[in-house]
C-alpha cells in the first residue's frame, strides 16, 4: 500500500518540537523569538499568507510584529525599515513578502537583510553559506521542508539518486544543495532536471526519490516514475473545474491519482509540502533566537 506523507502531520510534530524550544529559551535565557514580516501594497495573497504566518507564530510563543505599507512607499523607506528592524534586539527573523512592487528592487532589499535574521534563506550569503556548508545559515523554508518530510517518514536520501525537477533559486537549487550536503537529510546522489531537460521522463525514471517544483499542473504522469519510488510534490496551481462550487480544484505538478499507484511513497496536494513551509519558517525563528544567545535549543 502506499504510503502518504502528510506535511500537516510532519509539521505539526515540528511544531510541538518548537514550542519546547521557545519555552525554554524563554525560561532559561529570558528570551522570546521575535519574527517581523514586511508586506508593500494590499495583494490578498500576500496578506494571506503574512496573515498565516504570524497567526502560526503567534501561536507558538513567538514574538510577531507586523509591517504593513503603501504600494507606492519608494525602495529607499522600505530599505531604511528592514535597517530598523536589522537593529532591533527583540527580532531575530525578518520576512520581506514576495513580490514587490514592480519599482523596488528585490534582490536589493533581499541583501539588506542581516544574514543572522535572514529567516527566509535568500540573502546571498545564506545562499552560499549552504552551498559551501561553511558557517551558521539558514535553508529556504519550502526545501528544508521537503528534507524533514523525508526524513521523518523515513526516507532518508543518503545514497540515494534524488532527482529534482525544477531549478528555481527558492526550490530547485537549494533543494539540491541540501539533499547533497555531509548531514542528516543529505548525502544523496542528486540530478537537477527543467523545462528543458532532453527526455525528461528518461531521467525521472531513474529517481529512487523524485522532487518535483516545476509549477506546471500534473506534468508528471504514471510513466515518469519508477516502481517503488518516493514522490515529493512541491507543486501547487489552480486549474479551472467547472464540477467544483469555486470552480476551480487545488493539484501539484504531478498527476497523484497515476503516480500514487507505482509510487512506495507520495506528498499529496494539499496538505503535503504547503504546511511545511511556514513551520520551517518558525523553525529558522527560534534558531536564529537561539544563535542570538549562544543556545543551541
Amino acid at each position: 500500500m502506499t504510503q502518504i506523507i502528510s506535511g500537516r502531520d510532519i509539521s505539526t510534530e515540528i511544531r510541538a518540537e518548537l514550542r519546547e524550544k521557545v519555552s525554554v529559551l524563554k525560561s532559561d535565557y529570558g528570551v522570546t523569538p521575535g519574527l517581523a514580516t514586511v508586506l508593500v501594497g494590499s495583494d490578498p495573497a500576500s496578506q494571506m499568507y503574512v496573515g498565516m504566518k504570524n497567526k502560526a507564530a503567534q501561536a507558538m510563543g513567538i514574538h510577531s510584529e507586523q509591517l504593513t505599507l503603501e504600494t507606492e512607499t519608494s525602495e529607499e523607506e522600505l530599505l531604511g525599515a528592514v535597517e530598523e528592524l536589522n537593529g532591533n534586539p527583540e527580532i531575530h527573523g525578518i520576512l520581506v513578502q514576495l513580490p514587490l512592487p514592480d519599482h523596488i528592487d528585490e534582490a536589493r532589499v533581499i541583501e539588506a537583510i542581516d544574514p543572522s535574521k535572514d529567516v527566509d534563506g535568500f540573502h546571498p550569503i545564506s545562499v552560499g553559506r549552504l552551498a559551501t556548508g561553511s558557517g551558521e545559515y539558514f535553508a529556504p523554508c519550502t526545501p528544508a521542508g521537503v528534507v524533514e518530510m523525508l526524513v521523518r517518514s523515513g526516507h532518508d536520501p543518503a545514497g540515494k539518486h534524488v532527482v529534482v525537477v525544477g531549478r528555481s533559486n527558492i526550490v530547485g537549487k537549494p533543494a539540491a544543495a541540501l539533499l547533497m550536503r555531509k548531514a542528516v537529510g543529505g548525502n544523496a546522489t542528486v540530478t537537477i532536471a527543467h523545462s528543458r531537460t532532453k527526455d525528461l521522463a528518461a531521467v525521472t525514471r531513474t529517481a529512487d526519490i523524485l522532487v518535483v517544483a516545476m509549477g506546471r499542473p500534473e506534468m508528471i504522469t504514471g510513466d515518469m516514475v519508477a516502481e517503488g519510488s518516493v514522490v515529493i510534490d512541491v507543486g501547487t496551481n489552480r486549474v479551472d473545474d467547472e464540477t467544483r462550487e469555486k470552480g476551480y480544484r487545488v493539484c501539484g505538478d504531478v498527476l497523484f491519482d497515476e503516480v500514487k499507484v507505482k509510487a512506495a511513497a507520495i506528498s499529496p496536494v494539499p496538505g503535503g509540502v504547503g504546511p511545511m513551509t511556514i513551520t520551517m519558517l518558525l523553525a529558522n525563528t527560534v534558531k536564529s533566537a537561539g544563535i542570538s544567545v549562544g543556545s543551541v535549543v
